[in-house]
């Protein structure tokens, strides 16, 4: 397992997401608010998600709408800024995703010292962005360049807000995505963020790649925790934990408290 073991070991991780406010120039940015309410906002999330105890969590700029694939330089400072104000408060694993762009991820994560990174790295796609081609080849080589050969590299490989314009079936693009560029995990989504993947799509994803660890990406559920962790090698999750469960919303202390209660009995105590 390589990155993946020594970043997580070798239990089924939990991973939750500390989605930021949306960044300077992006067109949902709160101006009044300022730099000063996206690091509160961060570090609010950041505190109840360790509290909680959950395994590791992800900085993202889920607030970024409409979406980029060469995301502003401003987006990708902001976001060090942020994290780098709370690295000294970070105790668990932690990762970063820049949507929609590969290559800022990696910069973001060696700016950082991020252990993971999250991207839609291959595949060709019809996407509400436009044509989707991302360039594995790239992001890998630039990973080297940066000197984190650490760095683990998950691959979605079911990318949200898009249909593939691979016909290959699913699990058959995931195998071909571990021969051809060797990631250390795959992620599986849903249609959009904070809908589930189907459970036919883990199933079969993780059936072709017994030795790949293979992760729930989106739409887990307090409900759906315990069917997906007894397929999926572990997961990232977001929305439900928020206050009302609604993805732009707060982190609600008492629901990222119960969801890791229900995820440690689902692993058997751990």
């Amino acid at each position: 397992m390589g990155n993946f073991q020594t970043v997580f070991g070798g239990g089924k991780p939990v991973i939750g997401m500390v989605h930021l406010g949306a960044l300077p120039g992006a067109p949902l940015h709160d101006a009044g608010a300022g730099l000063a309410g996206l690091l509160a906002g961060a570090r609010a999330d950041l505190i109840a998600l360790q509290k909680a105890g959950f395994d590791a969590v992800m900085f993202g700029n889920e607030n970024d709408r409409p979406y980029e694939f060469k995301v502003d330089i401003a987006s990708t400072a902001t976001m060090a800024y942020v994290i780098g104000q709370l690295r000294s408060e970070i105790t668990v694993p932690f990762g970063v995703n820049v949507l929609w762009d590969p290559m800022s991820s990696v910069a973001l994560a060696a700016a950082t010292g991020a252990q993971f990174v999250r991207e839609i790295f291959t595949g060709t796609y019809a996407s509400d962005m436009g044509p989707w081609t991302p360039d594995a080849g790239a992001a890998l080589r630039y990973r080297q360049r940066l000197g984190r050969g650490d760095l683990a590299m998950l691959y979605n490989v079911s990318a949200e807000f898009a249909d593939s314009l691979d016909r290959r079936p699913l699990p058959d693009r995931a195998r071909s995505a571990v021969f051809s560029s060797v990631p250390d995990a795959v992620l599986v989504s849903g249609q959009i963020t904070g809908e589930a993947a189907a459970m036919t799509d883990l199933e079969s994803v993780k059936k072709a790649l017994p030795n790949t660890p293979v992760l729930a990406n989106t739409g887990v559920k307090h409900a759906t925790i315990a069917d997906v962790l007894r397929v999926a090698d572990g997961c990232v999750v977001g929305s439900a934990l928020k206050v009302d469960g609604h993805t732009w919303n707060a982190i609600d202390p008492a629901r990222a408290d119960d969801f890791m209660a229900l995820a440690r009995a689902a692993r058997g105590g751990r």
